[in-house]
């Protein structure tokens, strides 16, 4: 990326997220130098670096895993999806809950008079959960099929589709990673079932993840991209690979010292594409910038800019 564009867009960034604060984060706030050994240095206020939401980690030992990457799509947990019917025919006198209503076990979803007793009943939701079905409106006649569907969607199932060729490379109880490039949301689950018979519309077969949801982040119907972790080694020394930035055409890291950030070379080894091996350029404990640090190149930029002028 062009390093004007890119210092226009930290600039814009700052004035963003400085809105409404006593002190908003300018350009003319961060202070691009050279220490005395003659390397550039970007020095931020933590008020700045929050606003920036800049993340600083120490190197050091690190997971790789070696991946198979497949695409799938959140679904709902069937084992935790329960319909809800009327328990003796009648006439639906109101109706309190409607699809995507959150609902506790016992809460009343429906009443019902009863054809024969005259009496009116309620029709409950079975568990915790959210109701993702209606098929009940007030005055209508109760039939045998479900007025309601409640589903738990504290956990989801992730449906991964895997070709025959890679088929003898997955199994149950492996570690995953979901991520949606929509979102930029990730998570670790794990594989609980793969398919023994495959589809004869895309010839696949489909392997099953289990996906923690409390927060209700990953929606059934998201489509999403998975890595099954195959093997995984440990290295002494790693960094997350979004701290890596090109500066004077090398790979550097923006390591934190006593004044600020420095562009530090570094030579790299594996990668897995979330951490990569440093074989030179970093000590164990070095404090550098991972998201957003593309600021702080950014910053330089201006700085290298200002001196060609």
């Amino acid at each position: 990326m062009n390093r004007f564009l890119i210092a226009a867009l930290a600039a814009s960034l700052f004035a963003l997220t400085g809105c409404g604060s006593d002190a908003p984060a300018t350009a003319t706030e961060v202070a691009a130098e050279e220490n005395h050994e003659g390397a550039e240095i970007v020095s931020l206020t933590p008020e700045q670096m929050q606003r920036a939401g800049i993340e600083v980690l120490d190197a050091g030992p690190a997971p790789l895993r070696e991946h198979l990457s497949l695409y799938g799509v959140i679904a709902p947990n069937a084992e935790r999806m329960l319909d809800v019917s009327a328990r003796f025919p009648g006439i639906l006198r109101s109706v309190r809950k409607r699809v995507g209503d959150a609902v506790r076990k016992g809460d009343t979803l429906a009443t019902v008079e009863s054809n024969e007793s005259l009496q009116t009943y309620a029709v409950v939701a079975p568990i915790d959960g959210v109701v993702t079905r209606r098929d009940a409106n007030e005055g209508a006649q109760t039939g045998d099929g479900p007025l309601f569907t409640v589903s738990d969607l504290s956990t989801v199932w992730v449906e991964l589709s895997v070709f025959p060729r890679d088929l003898a490379k997955v199994r149950t109880g492996q570690a995953v990673r979901v991520r949606s490039t929509d979102t930029g949301l990730s998570a670790e689950g794990r594989v609980v079932y793969v398919a023994p018979f495959g589809s004869a519309n895309n010839q696949t077969l489909t392997a099953r993840v289990a996906l923690p949801n409390p927060d209700r982040k990953w929606p059934p119907g998201l489509y999403v991209n998975a890595d099954v972790v195959l093997s995984q080694s440990s290295v002494p020394l790693a960094i997350r690979n979004e701290a890596l930035q090109t500066f004077e055409g090398e790979s550097v890291v923006f390591v934190r010292g006593g004044k600020g950030f420095e562009p530090r070379p570094v030579k790299l080894g594996r990668t897995d594409g979330e951490f990569s091996e440093v074989l030179e350029g970093l000590a164990a404990g070095d404090a550098y910038a991972t998201r957003n640090s593309f600021i702080l190149k950014a910053e330089l930029g201006k700085n290298e800019a200002a001196h060609e002028d």
